[in-house]
């Protein structure tokens, strides 16, 4: 009987937060795009979230997502300690975070955050991805905090970007990571600063990179 109640916490939570909300879990499905049937599942404990599901409900929920993902029992605590090992890489942060939380399966790697670059590349230079970087960049800073090495990163990019400093091929490239940052649908969800943002920092890293070599 164990084995088929998953994360009960987390859909106590859920329930209570729909309840307040007078929100049906049909109309969550509306908002969040998840099927009510896994909606159900979930909030009965008969599957797990991850994720993409936690950052989705907290979104329509208006709810931090630290809470939900604390209740749906990930290990928030080690992965905070892990982060602040200096020989822990952040790739290296990132495989565990989701090995030991049962998302192994998303193939966490830089190969999946260039993968999004590269499409954010193209994006960043049409019209409408700009204006999506110079209107959305302040918010997003707001809704973080404007503190630490990875926002000041950000903050020097937004600043060339900005100003145009640079050929158009060093602007796609500093446009993606900003971007990256910006869109909340990240490899890992920014619930977290320690944590939600490590693949952020890689983003970051690898656009460096690209303006090194070229």
């Amino acid at each position: 009987m164990a084995k088929d109640i998953i994360n009960l916490s987390l859909g106590l939570l859920l329930r209570k937060l729909l309840k307040e909300r007078s929100m049906s879990m049909r109309k969550l499905s509306e908002l969040s795009e998840i099927d009510t049937a896994t909606i159900s599942r979930v909030i009965n404990g008969k599957r797990s979230a991850n994720l993409q599901h936690l950052e989705r409900f907290a979104c329509c929920l208006e709810v931090p997502l630290a809470d939900l993902v604390e209740a749906a029992g990930y290990p928030i605590e080690q992965i905070q300690e892990k982060s602040l090992l200096k020989n822990h890489t952040y790739v290296d942060i990132l495989q565990d975070v989701f090995v030991s939380s049962d998302m192994a399966d998303q193939n966490v790697s830089e190969a999946v955050i260039e993968q999004k670059l590269a499409k954010y590349e193209q994006y960043v230079q049409t019209v409408e991805g700009k204006n999506e970087i110079l209107n959305e960049f302040g918010k997003k800073l707001e809704s973080v905090g404007s503190i630490g090495p990875l926002i000041s990163q950000m903050k020097d990019l937004y600043k060339k970007f900005h100003l145009g400093n640079g050929t158009p091929y060093e602007l796609a490239i500093i446009g993606s990571a900003l971007l990256y940052f910006i869109i909340p649908l990240d490899v890992i969800p920014d619930y977290l600063f320690a944590i939600g943002y490590l693949d952020d920092a890689i983003a970051v890293q690898l656009a460096s990179n690209s303006l090194a070599k070229n």
